[in-house]
């Protein structure tokens, strides 16, 4: 079994399969008489294809068992999905090109302050928290038409992460 080792979240490591949502280098500007600060255009929400909308919706996931056995990955050839934390703790990404292509599997440490955009059709695992249970916004698109496509891997397939 191919054992995934993550490396620290960057935009240009990440910029294949999506967009880093931080703030960190980000525009910004002073909103609210001065008492707010809004950065602005943190990623391309991209989910008006066929007819989708934006949905906005809070999820708590728990910690899977480790080592985190990678069985099955999914990506959304409708719209793009955010998964943005609320709380700070670092939490995993996974990502690949070809799900049936180990050497494509790209595992990240992402931190508490860090979201992510997954592009349109962008190979991603489902989300993993690492300690606790932990909460989520997601932004991504409803509306008709199938935006979930999953592919499950033989056993033999199957890859080892190890946080």
């Amino acid at each position: 079994m191919k054992t995934l080792r993550p490396e620290p979240l960057t935009k240009q490591a990440f910029a294949p399969f999506g967009d880093i949502v931080e703030t960190d280098g980000a525009a910004h500007f002073g909103i609210n008489q001065g008492f707010a600060e809004r950065f602005n255009d943190l990623a391309n929400v991209d989910v008006t294809s066929e007819g989708g909308t934006t949905n906005v919706s809070l999820c708590e996931a728990k910690p899977r068992p480790s080592p985190i056995a990678i069985k099955l990955m999914e990506r959304h050839p409708l719209g793009s999905q955010i998964f943005f934390p609320l709380q700070d703790r670092p939490w995993l990404v996974v990502v690949c090109a070809d799900p049936h292509d180990a050497s494509t599997y790209r595992a990240f440490t992402a931190s508490g302050k860090q979201g992510v955009n997954y592009s349109r059709n962008a190979w991603h695992h489902p989300l993993l928290v690492l300690d606790a249970a932990s909460r989520f916004l997601i932004v991504d698109r409803k509306g008709p038409g199938n935006n979930l496509e999953e592919v499950w891997l033989d056993e033999t397939d199957w890859l080892s992460l190890e946080p």
